[in-house]
């Protein structure tokens, strides 16, 4: 029988945390002298409460260490739990949206997604934005870090092949967990203080790059206006596709990096290919644009190379419609969305690593086929793959087309006209960002979508941002008989 204790105290525990977090926009609502701050103030002491009964309720339970089961369900646990009391201070406060805006955009905001339902977000107090921003650079960090201890213990798509570099929290917590995740969080602190800098110095006023600088670096894209990122100079959107790209990279190389070690992050062969690929699909934008519509040189670029790295990365920052660029160009930037950045980073969707596994395993098999009395091992980046790690990874590959299909006909049979359901399907499960059709706001919220549609997106944000089988796995009754 599966034993909830030890996965309800850790639950409970950053229950607690958010709470905590959320005296930070109460501070700066109050300071500004906006009686919102008192809903903050309500929010947080609601969360830090009921955290904290969950975390005596089950402190018994935490004699030994997650087993397999349990970390299944504190992975997903966690990213509803969290969403479902971060959505508190909307319903609370401002916008004093409905439970089901507020749990959307809550869980857009854990999971990184980006897609909002929020609109004249130039209207709406500080404390509000600043929550936005905070519930998606959680999420963030939350993610690498599931990323580099959980998934390569459950071996969900393949990840048991960074198992050597994660850590095995079964029986017990080892202290080199601990470690790296130390590590990464003071990596994560570092970039996100380095990248508000760089905005500030580039003219960006404080609250702005405070926001944009969680957002960016958690690949979530929440803005604090309407128009994302077009409002901002030149050199800001320069400065984001840098840290975009950086964002999309592994955390652990970025730790590495920080600790004087660059080979390992040039030598990532997830890095390089990422790198390659997005330059081959910018050559490819650029050129047809240039074919097209003509004009100056610069601002195609530009605008070209930021929006396909938003949504390369996840992010979903926008500085123009890439739906009017084009028949082309949108198959690109959707693809590019499917792809998703490299694993163990803030970056969503598929990741580079399980398409080069894809490859590799379609070209070995070609060879096998031309050589049949040779033995072929599947290699990517000189190693060989396990054959668990390639059949993990088809199989994730099966599900997430399944997955995106059947949510696709369920937001049509919910409402949506065809192309809108495609991209809103698109968006949720890929942890994108936008969507694209005339059910969408001219700002890219989703507030005019019937309540069904919402909640299927919810449940795709969660399947995608978990990698969906560790998500679905619940649902077996195997799973809970044990």
């Amino acid at each position: 029988m599966l034993d909830p204790r030890p996965v309800g105290y850790i639950i409970g525990l950053l229950t607690v945390v958010l709470g905590l977090f959320m005296l930070v926009p109460m501070a700066v609502d109050l300071a500004a002298g906006d009686a919102n701050g008192w809903a903050f103030l309500a929010s947080g002491l609601l969360t830090a409460l009921a955290g904290a009964m969950v975390t005596l309720a089950c402190a018994s339970g935490m004699g030994q260490g997650l087993s397999l089961r349990q970390s299944f369900l504190l992975a997903t646990g966690t990213w509803v739990a969290l969403p479902a009391f971060g959505a508190l201070p909307f319903v609370l406060g401002a916008p004093g949206a409905s439970a089901t805006d507020a749990l959307f955009e809550a869980m857009s905001g854990m999971t990184t997604t980006g897609t909002t339902v929020f609109t004249g977000l130039e209207h709406l107090p500080a404390g509000t934005l600043l929550w936005r921003s905070i519930l998606q650079w959680l999420g963030g960090l939350g993610i690498v870090i599931v990323a580099l201890i959980f998934l390569p213990v459950m071996k969900v798509g393949g990840m048991q092949h960074f198992k050597s570099e994660g850590f095995d929290t079964l029986g017990k917590v080892l202290p080199r967990a601990l470690d790296i995740s130390r590590s990464l969080v003071q990596v994560y602190l570092a970039l996100t203080a380095f990248c508000a800098m760089v905005y500030v110095s580039l003219g960006m006023e404080g609250f702005d790059a405070l926001n944009h600088a969680m957002t960016t670096i958690a690949t979530g894209g929440f803005s604090t206006a309407d128009a994302s990122f077009g409002r901002f100079g030149v050199a800001d959107q320069y400065a984001a596709i840098v840290f975009m790209l950086l964002a999309g990279f592994p955390f652990i190389r970025l730790v590495q990096l920080a600790g004087g070690s660059f080979a390992p992050l040039w030598h990532d062969v997830q890095v390089r290919a990422y790198l390659r690929w997005t330059l081959y699909a910018f050559a490819a934008i650029l050129v047809w644009r240039l074919w097209q519509e003509g004009g100056a040189l610069e601002p195609l670029i530009r605008e070209s190379l930021f929006n396909l790295v938003s949504l390369w990365s996840g992010t979903g920052y926008g500085t123009a419609d890439v739906s009017e660029w084009g028949a082309f160009p949108l198959v690109v930037v959707v693809m590019a969305g499917l792809i998703g950045a490299c694993t163990a980073s803030t970056g969503c969707s598929l990741k580079v690593f399980r398409y080069l596994v894809l490859f590799e395993a379609i070209r070995t098999q070609v060879r096998r086929i031309l050589s049949p009395n040779r033995v072929i091992p599947v290699r990517l980046g000189g190693q060989p793959l396990r054959d668990d790690v390639i059949n993990a990874v088809m199989a994730l590959f099966a599900l997430f087309l399944f997955s995106f299909g059947v949510t696709a006909v369920l937001l049509s049979l919910a409402g949506l006209e065809m192309r809108t359901a495609v991209t809103a399907a698109w968006t949720a499960i890929c942890n994108v960002g936008p969507a694209f059709g005339p059910e969408v706001s001219a700002s890219g919220a989703v507030d005019g979508f019937p309540p069904a549609a919402k909640w299927i997106m919810m449940a795709a944000m969660l399947l995608g941002r978990l990698e969906l089988i560790s998500v679905l796995v619940l649902l077996l009754p195997r799973f809970w008989r044990g």
